[in-house]
């Protein structure tokens, strides 16, 4: 599990690899990771935008943005959570991704940036 706090905001992330979905002698390694966003503040705030950092050793770098995540635009209320998870293949079975929120506060209506922190990716056919 990997946690950080950014603007009172918190972004935990539970990665794994998903053996089910995965073809190593294809070189596709499939990860599912589930990700909890907690607003610790005392206003409401809502998910605009993601962007996200992917690396695929050997492969490179890769980025992912777009609008809110799993095609909604969540308002996230003080003490609230989020929760939402999705997927990412990489060639190589390791690996990385980190990123960010664009998060909206709804009183008054500037945005700022939540982190998502770093996690590692590991194939379980790797770690064999």
């Amino acid at each position: 599990m990997y946690s950080i706090i950014t603007h009172n905001i918190k972004v935990t992330v539970m990665p794994e690899y998903d053996i089910k979905n995965s073809y190593p002698s294809d070189n596709r390694f499939v990860f599912r990771y589930n990700i909890v966003i907690e607003n610790l503040s005392n206003v409401p705030v809502q998910l605009i935008k993601r962007h996200w950092l992917i690396y695929d050793l050997g492969f490179g770098h890769s980025e992912v943005t777009g609008e809110g995540v799993i095609g909604l635009i969540p308002e996230i209320k003080p003490g609230e959570t989020f929760n939402y998870f999705s997927n990412v293949i990489l060639r190589s079975g390791i690996g990385y991704m980190q990123g960010s929120y664009l998060m909206k506060n709804l009183q008054t209506q500037e945005t700022f940036e939540s982190f998502i922190p770093r996690f590692n990716l590991i194939s379980e056919v790797i770690k064999n």
